[in-house]
């Protein structure tokens, strides 16, 4: 081979060198990926849902967290960020939700914060107590809330950044979300007549997770740091039955059904129970949007 054509392949291979490197993962320029479907990465089930939703069959959507974590703590293996650093996009939910992704290198031209839209309206926690549930070992609720999806007005710039990033693998993506946004809308306008009716009445919820939605739907409440599937001890009924006397509620917003001892415990002393699940991970049997009716008909019904 002469100088001239070892040239030429040169520059042709570098001219398709660059043409491959990844680029804004909003952009709406057509990506090819590497190898069949474009593999998306999300940090959380709603953003899988979104993804799935907006994306259609156009797209393949990884949320390796187990079914048994929370993934806000989650700490994922070497496998899994792998993908993550593989992938050719990845929704993460901002707010300092995936704790793990400070300590890895993720490539900053595949990473979509779907909370960066309303960032100056992320609302801080301070708290000292800790404690833990599932595998995930002790933990803090201290620093931002995290549970941003549960504002559906949130929810619904989270689509839209999901949709924004997807548009260059799915035409429909835009159409998609619009759909999706017009459910979330009809919730939303549900959940803020449920507000004005419960009127600033004093709440009190199973765990500090609701920060956004009492925000959004006016709801005036305290947490305390029990589980669903843990029936309360003493220590934990006085410590409620302290927060009651200077906050009188008289229904506990629950993140997933209560154990019936738990119910009849909270009856005894003038308590209700209601569940809104912010299903963070992926439900049994359900998906994001029917999760979520289920949770606004369960307040229309508490509330009515």
């Amino acid at each position: 081979m002469n100088q001239t054509s070892l040239t030429s392949i040169l520059f042709a291979t570098a001219i398709l060198l660059t043409a491959c490197k990844p680029g804004d993962p909003t952009s709406t320029e057509k990506v090819a990926p590497k190898f069949g479907k474009p593999q998306v990465y999300v940090a959380n089930y709603p953003l899988k849902y979104f993804a799935e939703r907006i994306g259609g069959d156009s797209v393949e959507v990884k949320f390796p967290a187990p079914s048994d974590e929370d993934p806000v703590f989650w700490q994922p293996d070497d496998s899994a960020i792998a993908g993550f650093q593989s992938a050719d996009i990845i929704f993460m939910n901002g707010a300092n939700y995936s704790k793990w992704a400070e300590k890895v290198t993720l490539p900053q031209s595949k990473l979509v914060d779907t909370s960066a839209g309303f960032k100056a309206q992320y609302i801080g926690i301070k708290a000292d107590a800790t404690h833990s549930h599932g595998p995930g070992g002790e933990h803090s609720h201290s620093g931002t809330a995290f549970t941003t999806w549960i504002d559906f007005q949130q929810a619904i710039q989270q689509a839209d950044a999901v949709a924004k990033a997807l548009t260059k693998f799915n035409p429909d993506a835009s159409k998609n979300f619009t759909a999706l946004k017009a459910e979330l809308e009809a919730l939303d306008a549900r959940l803020l007549a449920v507000g004005k009716r419960i009127a600033n009445a004093p709440l009190v919820a199973s765990h500090p997770v609701y920060h956004y939605f009492a925000r959004r739907y006016a709801l005036n409440v305290r947490s305390v740091l029990w589980e669903p599937e843990i029936v309360p001890d003493d220590k934990a009924m006085e410590e409620l039955k302290s927060i009651l006397s200077t906050h009188p509620a008289k229904w506990m917003i629950w993140e997933g059904d209560p154990a019936q001892d738990s119910v009849a415990k909270l009856e005894a002393i003038g308590v209700n129970s209601v569940t809104f699940d912010p299903c963070g991970n992926v439900p049994d049997g359900s998906d994001f949007v029917a999760v979520m009716k289920a949770n606004v008909e369960a307040f229309e019904k508490a509330f009515p």
